[in-house]
């Protein structure tokens, strides 16, 4: 073959394969409406096809965007092995487990926050695990390589763990003052190696907890952080180093950070969602942000506000690059 044939192949084919890129980022909508009313989504996760996957405080459900698609629809239905306000929710690809956080909003009595879990491609319950810590509200879920699941509790300022064939959880970091005291608002969660990074949303701080070669905690050590955060939400891990976060201050923003060792580097990527950021996910180099409007479904009884025009509960669009 001559020379200006194999730079013609060579040509062809590098065509080819950026227009089988540029296809697959054309195929990703700019908006996913999650198609149900009084969703008040506050969390999102996204498996490895692409699926993503929205859970609902208000209507108690999950929802699940095909691949590709624009809309999500219903998933697991309310009630589905007593699952009840849907808050967290984590796609575990490996395993084949859609993680969800589960809590009864109200009176107390009812059953306690719980961590479940279905199956990724077909929502069927595959168990569920209260939490061991009474009063406690199960925010946010992160698993590591080994198998190991990792929930936080919001209300009891620590994580719990479901280890790998485990039937029951574990307190596994926090709880004795080491993420913050009680009446703070421990949130997300993300496994980056060998530790975990936890967010504290009251106090706008994030937190680093190493993972043990036994699997324990160790000391939780604060972050330093090159320029303050406001009231951090849904995380992600995004890469080796780094994590995408959504914060509900400043009009909200989503923001990536990188850390070397115990110190993280802030770097907004885009602000302005008036809605109230709750959830980011990562679908090859795009990141969804959905926004909860949680204020609307907090609003007092009797309250004299104007009550605001119903909006599509959605989540948006942007271009993150590759980790």
């Amino acid at each position: 073959m001559s020379r200006t044939s194999m730079k013609t192949g060579a040509l062809a084919a590098g065509l080819a394969a950026a227009t089988v890129a540029t296809l697959a980022h054309a195929a990703l909508p700019s908006t996913i409406i999650v198609d149900g009313e009084k969703v008040f989504p506050e969390s999102m996760t996204s498996a490895a096809d692409g699926a993503v996957f929205f859970g609902s405080i208000g209507n108690k459900m999950i929802y699940r965007a095909a691949p590709g698609s624009d809309k999500a629809e219903p998933f697991v239905q309310p009630g589905t092995d007593g699952v009840q306000s849907t808050f967290g929710v984590y796609a575990d690809s490996k395993t084949g487990t859609l993680w969800a956080c589960s809590n009864l909003l109200g009176p107390p009595g009812g059953p306690p926050a719980t961590l479940y879990a279905f199956d990724l491609k077909t929502g069927a319950p595959k168990g569920h695990y209260p939490f061991v810590t009474a009063g406690g509200l199960c925010n946010d879920i992160a698993t590591s390589p080994d198998g190991t699941t990792y929930a936080s509790d919001t209300q009891n300022m620590q994580v719990e763990v479901l280890k790998k064939g485990a039937s029951a959880l574990e307190v596994w970091a926090g709880g004795d003052g080491g993420l913050g005291p009680k009446g703070g608002a421990v949130d997300g969660l993300s496994v980056l190696g060998k530790r975990v990074i936890v967010n504290e949303l009251a106090a706008s701080k994030l937190f680093s907890v190493d993972i043990g070669k036994d699997g324990t905690a160790g000391t939780p050590v604060e972050i330093k952080l090159d320029r303050p955060i406001s009231r951090p939400d849904g995380m992600r891990t995004f890469g080796k180093s780094a994590v995408l976060i959504v914060e509900g201050g400043d009009g909200g923003k989503l923001e990536k950070v990188t850390f070397d060792g115990n110190n993280g580097k802030v770097e907004l990527i885009k602000q302005g969602y008036p809605d109230g950021p709750v959830a980011v996910t990562v679908v090859g180099t795009t990141a969804y942000v959905c926004e909860g409007q949680l204020s609307a479904m907090m609003r007092r009884p009797g309250s004299s506000a104007p009550v605001a025009e119903p909006k599509p509960f959605k989540a948006t669009a942007v271009e993150v690059g590759k980790p």
